[in-house]
């Protein structure tokens, strides 16, 4: 049997841990799928909530690495993002949208009237579909959420993140290249 990720996977750059993600499986209590679209922040990223160093809220981005950072956007919808990098650092990789398989109906239950690739297409619709919510901030990754390795080689695109108004043209947003479970689009890096 294969092993659940720990906290090894992620003591490493983030720019390094974000494309390797994509094909994991991330489960939490049996409801989950493989990770099909993320982004990577870190402190010298002015789209980063760690750019302007620790406050209360962004603690937990500064490590130790294997922690869930999960914080409110917009004050309506939860996001999650896997802690990365070494201790000091605040760098995390913000999951933006599984393919749903395991679980099913519980994830239809919690997000009713929507068709199966609007489970969890997008980090807000991820986190409902899931049950992830603020207390699962500052967790450790292996408890009660776990990442499985991929088992396969996956076909990873880069391209420019999304939904931010500061630093839009890295190229840190990173997609499996077939899926139809991201949360839009991929479009180019501007030239």
């Amino acid at each position: 049997m294969v092993a659940a990720l720990r906290a090894g996977f992620f003591d490493r750059s983030v720019h390094e841990v974000a494309p390797q993600l994509i094909g994991c499986v991330l489960i939490r209590n049996g409801v989950g799928g493989p990770i099909v679209e993320v982004e990577a922040y870190d402190q010298t990223d002015p789209a980063s909530h760690s750019y302007r160093g620790r406050t209360a809220r962004t603690e937990v981005m500064f490590g130790p690495a294997g922690h869930i950072y999960v914080y409110r956007s917009h004050g309506i919808h939860w996001c999650m993002n896997l802690v990365c990098d070494r201790e000091g650092n605040g760098a995390a990789v913000l999951i933006r949208a599984i393919e749903p398989r395991h679980g099913l109906e519980e994830m239809r239950r919690r997000r009713p009237g929507r068709g199966d690739r609007e489970l969890t297409a997008g980090p807000g619709r991820l986190t409902q579909a899931l049950g992830i919510t603020g207390e699962h901030n500052g967790s450790v990754i292996g408890e009660e959420i776990t990442i499985m390795p991929r088992t396969g080689r996956e076909q990873v695109v880069a391209g420019v993140r999304i939904g931010i108004s500061t630093a839009i043209d890295e190229p840190w947003r990173y997609v499996r290249a077939d899926s139809r479970y991201l949360s839009r689009p991929m479009r180019p890096k501007a030239p």
